[in-house]
């Protein structure tokens, strides 16, 4: 959850990096939430309204996460259109959206530190 809100709050930053464990989370609570409004659609029979709510209110963070998803490849922004190819394009940016960072710095930065790092054990003293 606390990767959702961080994209959140970096609601149309389109500059920087993001690791992938920051980019799959946010996809994993988007689409959680997005079934859960589609049920609530479904029983108020709206047509979808809430669902379509939910995309238009996440449209910049995700764009923006997305992004600074490629940046942490050493890809551009504009790979983000590689999606409009017909039939392989989405497939090929799923595959950049789940290839490993560069580790160390590149032309848009250090690396983003995880936000759920693993707790260190007590130092006896």
């Amino acid at each position: 959850m606390n990767y959702f809100m961080e994209a959140l709050k970096k609601y149309a930053v389109f500059n920087g990096r993001a690791n992938r464990a920051e980019y799959w989370y946010f996809v994993l609570f988007y689409i959680i939430i997005a079934v859960v409004l589609s049920i609530i659609d479904a029983v108020l029979k709206t047509k979808g309204t809430l669902t379509y709510l939910l995309s238009l209110a996440l449209l910049l963070p995700n764009l923006g996460l997305t992004v600074r998803r490629l940046h942490d490849i050493g890809k551009s922004g504009p790979w983000i259109f590689v999606s409009l190819i017909p039939a392989i394009g989405s497939i090929w940016l799923l595959i950049l959206l789940a290839t490993q960072g560069n580790p160390g710095d590149n032309a848009y930065g250090s690396p983003s530190k995880p936000l759920m790092a693993t707790p260190k054990p007590p130092t006896t003293a």
